[in-house]
């Protein structure tokens, strides 16, 4: 006979939005009785079944890869169905197979779990916390992995899983209702994708598509974790989409979504109040207009400023020409419109505005420009800003391909000339054709004039770029936006100045506040002239919510994103001075974000401690004063405006890359370094703070993982660990421990009961004695990690499965 291989063990895990870990996992193998099926050679079986004895060295077991992570969501009236579709693929010469297992939140309202194997359906059974809570303990003591900790607290589902033949695929299908909550309007959903990033290989495909019915019109639809595109065929339906290849996903799907008939107008917000260096909280704001358009669109002005020098010739001409050939035949009614054409002299389709009525025979005009002479910005600029009606939405789209060569060439100069002539209702929108643009001119007019500036690289559509830009801004609901918060002190909101609200658009801001608090929020705006007043009673800002859900605690992350990236733009475009680059290496190392002069700590141990980092930044400051001056135009400049006015204008924080991964983990508004073996948090001040010592799997690091909900995720992490809960720094390490620590009560967490007897379905799991704890030095971690995406509970938690073995060295 021959032995079989059972799958040592498949748990769940629960994926925190931008939780970036690279936690390895020392799993068993659990022996079961021989199967001439399953069996690889040399014949053996296990000891007193009449089979000769296990081999000493088990075969190496190589990793299952999946091949396709599909996943599809029905969402209608606030019931989500979610589908989930993989393949993995086993690269063995002998099959796997095993228990399924993956947590629940406490608070999951799923309705209905389906799963299929190869289109058969699995039966599952649902642990209470209790069991599940002992069963996960019993696993992180007698493997010494404490990967499981974070699900702590939760219930479970556990099915059999049926075998995925040797050099074969195994089609695994999932399916489960739930119901979604929804606060003050929001709906939030989340799809567990994290745990991906444990698959052997990146994934050849991964998808989610979620569809939205409602039988009220749907407001913001935004998420905070990856870049998706919104298709709304009308106001009660939306279609949200993410794909991507050749990756592993690192965070969980979140999507947002408002229904109702009035401007959505969202708050969100976190705040640690015992985080002894930041106490100030975290806020982000979804703001939309109503669903239908007013009764009168805003009259809007719009300038065209073509470069049409002789550079421009062949196809960058005919691509200028076709986007404002679009755009003068997309006008509203009432819009008016000027067009400037500029080589060495400067031509006007006319000598004022020109209603929208007109804009036939501007099309024949545009029609009919070729590519000549030399490049005269100053002029072309000015006479622009001539044409601006103080009283109207004005909109300047200046295109160009080339720097300033004829008339006034000097940037300051160019600067300071507009900015003297321009109205300030003039919102200004540059589009840099190709590498030999003024980067620092055309980024600095933008930002001086309430707009945004863009870059078309070479082979990149520039009627298809202006073009998808003209739609979003075609048809503004309310401008001049300000916003007043009331008693509550807020500061550094990006963006700032704020932007014009636009049909069909929305606006993400960021920002902070000192004090949580309840507050009346006004905004206000013009339309068509007029001053309009929204008043938004009774908004939170929390006091205090560290336990709250990783997607509202990773806030810091998304605010500290576009705060870099304004800093880097303005060193850019103005010059570094000490204040700055302190500022920017502080939060670069406090919120994982690498920067240029962070790059390097990826790769060196990071300076913790407020003196470390203060070194960093007098380093960095130093460097910058000596090293030339940064050049204003050609690919690199092209590709630093690109790069940092992303991140100004970020809708989600950056994903670290697989090799910034393995030394840096964000969990919520902790970064987590990999320090000489040990993931410190980077709030950790080694010269200000005494560490409390405790013993890796000690009773006080269960009570700490138990009474602490944030400390969980952090445990989890590795045998060896530093983290800061109010204010104290706890070391967790294999041989450390000073006797009893008495640990803070979860004050913001539920409090866990004690632990019950194992109960019969509990003892099903596993229905073979796990084998004694072996000495880990002997031992070699095999991680084969793999998403079956599992329950996304109402509360936004999910888990997706893991395949861990263990081989003797």
């Amino acid at each position: 006979m021959r032995y079989r291989i059972g799958m040592a063990l498949i748990v769940g895990l629960f994926a925190l939005f931008g939780f970036v870990a690279t936690v390895q996992a020392d799993g068993i193998i659990i022996p079961e009785p021989c199967s001439q099926e399953f069996c690889p050679p040399p014949p053996a079986c296990l000891p007193g079944r009449n089979c000769p004895p296990l081999p000493p060295l088990p075969r190496p077991m190589v990793q299952l890869e999946i091949k396709a992570h599909h996943v599809t969501v029905k969402i209608d009236r606030q019931v989500a169905v979610t589908h989930v579709d993989q393949t993995f693929y086993n690269p063995n010469s002998w099959a796997l197979e095993g228990t399924y297992v993956f947590p629940l939140p406490a608070d999951a309202a799923v309705s209905q779990f389906t799963l299929w194997v190869d289109g058969k359906p699995v039966d599952g059974k649902v642990l209470d916390a209790q069991e599940a809570r002992k069963y996960y303990e019993d696993i992180v003591r007698q493997q010494r992995d404490p990967a499981l900790l974070e699900y702590v607290g939760r219930g479970a589902v556990q099915a059999r899983i049926f075998p995925i033949p040797p050099k074969g695929d195994r089609r695994i299908e999932l399916e489960y209702s739930q119901t979604l909550t929804a606060d003050n309007g929001l709906v939030r959903y989340i799809y567990p994708l994290n745990t991906e990033k444990f698959s052997a290989k990146p994934l050849a495909t991964v998808s989610v598509n979620v569809d939205i019915r409602s039988q009220e019109p749907l407001r913001a639809i935004y998420s905070p974790s990856h870049p998706v595109t919104v298709n709304r065929p009308n106001d009660l339906q939306a279609s949200v989409g993410w794909e991507a290849s050749n990756v592993k996903p690192d965070q969980d799907f979140v999507l947002y979504f408002s229904v109702g008939q009035s401007e959505a107008f969202h708050i969100l917000s976190f705040r640690d109040s015992k985080d002894t260096l930041d106490p100030d909280g975290f806020f982000m704001l979804l703001l939309a207009p109503k669903p239908e358009l007013p009764d009168k669109l805003i009259s809007k002005d719009l300038i065209l400023v073509l470069d049409h020098s002789g550079s421009m010739d062949g196809e960058k001409m005919i691509q200028a020409q076709g986007a404002l050939r679009y755009i003068l035949e997309h006008l509203n009614p009432d819009d008016r419109f000027g067009l400037v054409a500029f080589s060495t002299a400067v031509e006007p389709y006319a000598r004022g505005l020109r209603p929208a009525g007109e804009a036939a025979d501007a099309v024949k005009w545009v029609d009919q420009l070729n590519a000549r002479g030399s490049t005269d910005i100053n002029r072309a600029l000015l006479d622009a800003a001539a044409m601006a009606d103080k009283e109207r939405p004005t909109y300047l789209i200046f295109l160009t391909d080339g720097l300033p060569t004829t008339g006034e060439t000097n940037r300051e100069r160019i600067l300071k000339n507009f900015n003297d002539a321009a109205p300030k209702n003039v919102r200004l929108f540059a589009f840099g054709v190709g590498y030999d643009v003024d980067t620092f001119l055309l980024d600095s007019l933008s930002q001086q004039h309430h707009g945004l500036s863009s870059y078309v690289r070479p082979k990149e559509k520039l009627d298809e770029i202006v073009s998808a830009f003209y739609e979003r801004i075609s048809t503004p609901v309310l401008t001049d936006l300000a916003l007043d918060f009331g008693k509550l002190s807020v500061y550094d909101l990006y963006p700032s100045p704020l932007p014009d609200l636009f049909a069909g658009g929305q606006e993400v801001l960021v920002g902070r506040y000192r004090q949580g608090g309840t507050s009346d929020v006004t905004l206000k705006g013009t339309v068509n002239g007029q001053a309009q007043t929204f008043r938004f009673n009774g908004q939170t800002f929390t006091q205090d919510n560290r336990g709250a859900g990783v997607e509202v605690s990773s806030l810091p992350r998304l605010w500290a994103t576009r705060k870099i990236g304004t800093l880097l733009n303005q060193v850019r475009l103005k010059g570094a001075d000490q204040e700055t680059i302190d500022q920017i290496v502080k939060l670069s190392i406090r919120y994982g974000i690498v920067t240029p002069y962070t790059s390097y700590l990826v790769t060196e141990p990071m300076p913790l401690g407020a003196e470390n980092q203060q070194r960093v930044a007098d380093d960095a400051f130093k460097n910058m004063q000596s090293a030339p001056s940064a050049s204003a135009s050609g690919a690199g400049a092209v590709q630093k405006s690109a790069e940092q006015g992303a991140l100004s204008q970020a809708q989600q924080a950056p994903a670290l890359s697989q090799g910034d991964a393995q030394t840096i983990v964000m969990l919520g508004a902790r970064t987590f370094v990999l320090n000489q073996g040990i993931w410190t948090d980077t709030t950790y001040d080694p010269k200000k703070m005494q560490t409390v010592k405790i013993g890796f799997l000690s009773p006080d690091y269960f009570n700490l993982a138990q009474n602490r909900s944030d400390a969980a995720a952090a445990l989890a992490l590795g045998q060896k660990v530093i983290v800061v809960i109010d204010g104290s720094a706890y070391e967790i390490g294999a041989d450390s421990g000073i006797g009893p620590v008495e640990v803070l009560p979860a004050t913001l967490t539920p409090t866990l009961a004690p632990t019950a007897s194992p109960t019969t379905e509990a003892a099903q799991l596993n229905p073979i004695p796990l084998p004694a704890q072996t000495n880990p030095a002997a031992d070699e971690p095999i991680a084969l990690g793999f998403g079956i995406g599992i329950i996304a509970a109402a509360a936004g938690i999910g888990a997706t499965g893991w395949f861990v073995f263990n081989r003797r060295k």
